[in-house]
């Protein structure tokens, strides 16, 4: 019973989703990560990517920086200092559910 309250504290509905888990594992391990990268990782279209990064970004999650290089328009996506901590939570919560410390 101790395992579940203690997994509960950090568990986070908006970065379970698999696809936002993803992202954030992916950003977490960087700086920064080019929108077209994160998405050629997760094999999914630009809409599919989009829709996720939105949702991580109202929760305060997620940055974009958007800055031209090569007379293009161009998008990074990183974590916030607040999506880094709920991330490590969340990954602390999952370890707990299954019963690794």
């Amino acid at each position: 019973m101790k395992v579940i309250d203690r997994a509960e504290d950090g568990f986070d509905a908006t970065i379970h989703a698999p696809n936002r888990l993803r992202i954030c594992a992916l950003l977490e391990a960087a700086e920064k990560v080019e929108f077209g990268v994160v998405r050629e990782r997760l094999g999914v279209s630009d809409s599919v990517l989009s829709k996720h990064v939105s949702v991580l970004m109202d929760a305060g999650y997620v940055e974009q920086i958007k800055a031209v290089r090569d007379t293009r328009q161009r998008v990074w996506l990183a974590l916030t200092k607040t999506g880094r901590a709920a991330y490590q939570a969340h990954v602390a919560a999952l370890r707990a559910i299954v019963g690794e410390t």
